[in-house]
């Protein structure tokens, strides 16, 4: 094969405020997996850059969960309908799909046999359903509850019990199979969020947006006691998990605390302070053989560390939004990608190790349109926020070099002698050493997309007719120079080759067209194969080839000596149109998606 995936850096789990989020490990303790957008992410739990996503589904999936055998998932996402997959083959190819709800799935529970699915959530008929995984007939009824159901849990050893908890502020108790109601349990004065049964089914836990979590009785349904006397945190509950040995729990609440429980006693052993910030909310968590994890409203994974509760172990960080934009730069003889997100987050990624930080302080407050690294190891990005930043790559956290446009800036290009191209939507500015030094704003054409060719020379800018139009840099003034070129549509991207010896350009039409600099901008060649719009492209550092990526989602890498040469990469990010692509080097491919994934692509010609 011509392509190879390298490395997939996982997106995080995307969050809502409010919404418990449903993050579940696999049967042997390897993996743990979470939902982001239409994708299910499967993440090795010791070694999370090990990472794999599932894009099968038309819809946002909101819970995933192996079955006990631990040879299938199902998973759940808005529309109502449950896929359940190979977990062994990395096709991951699909055994059964059902529609047992209307509405949005909110969480899967199976029986410890791998043969009986119950599915709750929002439903129009019903809220939830219970039936037998190889054929979809249902094994009971699950009724009762009035509004819909937030969570469900089947007790793992006969006989068969069904806990689910709702936002009408009740649990229901079921017995079976088939399933049928048993009684109402009330002592919730608000939603409960999350219903657990113990791994040796002596008894299932509920917590609630009280701040509440009750014990119970697993086979009789009876109330054992509360946790914490009258309350358990200062905030809404939204998830808890037991310990492999069912003698503690963890529950992971509003308040910013992630809380360790002593089962015997009612009292907590350990309380974990995750933060201060409003995206500290503890929304999720699993316990997974030994680790701790828990998941905040921002999106961040955590490992808790049981020995300093005041700091976790490791944080998993990175994007939960859409990636607009990326670049790439090497600094201390280690690689980075940078990357930029549609909430105005910039993470850089080892591009060895995965390992991520995100940049902190007072950043973009909209999406990052895009981003480059400048001869001075300086970040350029720029924002739907109208500015552009420059921040240090020796550092993640940003500076306060911020230069305001007078409109919103839709690219940025860098070149030698501290020049930076910034094309607006009302016009075309220069910027040399972070100031503004010259402003085209009396333009007669649209500007898209701009590129300043190596050493600064020359601006290029493409407009919304075709055309490309140059101008001459000098003095730190632009002036238009001959001649205008013409592509096939409307510019989405420009760039010049690493050695200034070729201008490439992308338009809407599907066509990349090649000019050749030293012979007056006489086109090179045309390049068709994309059959939707394709939106970036980026040059290889050997000059000979180039990638680009779009709608149809396809990557396609040229030979810019031969058309009819090309590697086409289908389907990099399935179900996601490419946002954008950089080299690491002459055979590593970088690739990013709406669906917040970093992927990197072995390149062989």
């Amino acid at each position: 094969m011509p392509y190879e995936l390298k490395h997939v850096f996982a997106s995080l789990p995307q969050m809502e405020r409010g919404q418990s989020k449903v993050i579940s490990g696999d049967p042997k303790g390897n993996n743990f997996l979470y939902t982001n957008g239409k994708c299910v992410i499967i993440r090795n739990i010791d070694n999370p850059v090990i990472a794999d996503v599932y894009t099968e589904h038309a819809h946002p999936v909101h819970v995933a969960k192996y079955a006990p055998s631990g040879f299938y998932i199902a998973s759940g996402d808005a529309s109502g309908k449950v896929r359940i997959w190979d977990t062994t083959q990395k096709e991951h190819l699909l055994k059964y799909e059902y529609q047992p709800i209307s509405g949005k799935v909110l969480d899967i529970a199976w029986t410890e046999d791998s043969k009986r699915i119950a599915v709750v959530g929002d439903g129009r008929e019903k809220f939830a359903s219970v039936f037998l995984w190889d054929s979809g007939s249902s094994v009971g009824e699950l009724t009762g509850h009035s509004k819909l159901i937030n969570s469900v849990d089947i007790r793992q050893k006969r006989p068969y019990r069904i806990a689910t908890g709702s936002d009408d502020t009740t649990a229901e108790f079921f017995e079976g199979p088939p399933f049928k109601f048993k009684f109402t349990l009330k002592e919730h004065s608000q939603f409960v969020n999350c219903v657990r049964f113990s791994p040796d089914g002596s008894h299932f836990a509920t917590a609630g947006a009280d701040g509440q979590i009750f014990l119970y009785d697993g086979q009789k349904g009876e109330l054992v006691r509360s946790l914490g006397g009258d309350k358990a945190h200062n905030g809404g509950i939204y998830a808890i998990s037991w310990s492999p040995d069912s003698s503690q729990l963890i529950s992971a609440s509003g308040d910013r605390t992630v809380k360790l429980w002593d089962v015997e006693s009612g009292a907590a052993a350990t309380t974990f302070s995750v933060g201060s910030e409003v995206g500290d909310q503890q929304l999720g968590c699993l316990w997974q053989k030994n680790h701790l994890l828990s998941v905040s409203l921002s999106g961040n994974i955590n490992y808790l560390d049981k020995n300093n509760p005041t700091r976790p172990i490791r944080v998993l960080k990175g994007h939960s939004k859409s990636i607009q934009c990326l670049t790439v730069h090497k600094g201390d003889g280690r690689s980075f990608i940078y990357s930029g997100s549609h909430d105005g987050h910039i993470t850089r990624w080892d591009s060895d190790s995965g390992e991520t930080e995100c940049f902190s302080g007072k950043g973009h407050t909209n999406s990052v349109s895009r981003i480059c690294v400048n001869e001075n190891h300086e970040l350029v990005s720029c924002s739907m926020d109208d500015t552009v930043r420059f921040t240090s790559t020796s550092a993640t956290e940003y500076s306060g070099d911020v230069v305001k446009m007078d409109s919103q800036p839709k690219s940025v290009s860098v070149s030698s002698g501290g020049l930076a191209l910034v094309v607006c939507i009302k016009g075309i500015v220069l910027l040399k050493d972070k100031r503004k030094v010259f402003t085209l704003d009396d333009l007669d054409f649209e500007p898209e997309v701009g590129a300043l060719q190596p050493g600064g020379a020359t601006a290029a800018v493409g407009d919304s007719e075709g055309k490309i139009h140059l101008f001459s840099v000098s003095g730190g003034a632009l002036s238009s120079t001959d001649p205008i070129l013409e592509a096939k549509g409307k510019l989405t991207d420009l760039g010049f080759s690493p050695d200034g010896a070729f201008l490439a350009a992308l338009d809407e039409n599907k066509v990349l067209t090649v000019f050749s600099v030293a012979d007056n901008y006489a086109v090179k060649g045309h390049f068709y194969g994309h059959h939707a719009k394709p939106v970036t492209l980026s040059w290889n550092p050997d000059c000979e080839h180039l990638a680009t990526g779009g709608m149809d989602m396809n990557v396609y890498v040229w030979t810019i000596n031969n058309e009819d040469k090309r590697i086409k990469l289908p389907d990099t990010h399935r179900l996601h149109h490419v946002s954008s692509l950089a080299w690491l080097d002459p055979h590593t491919l970088v690739t990013t998606s709406h669906d917040a994934n970093v992927k990197q692509w072995t390149i062989t010609y």
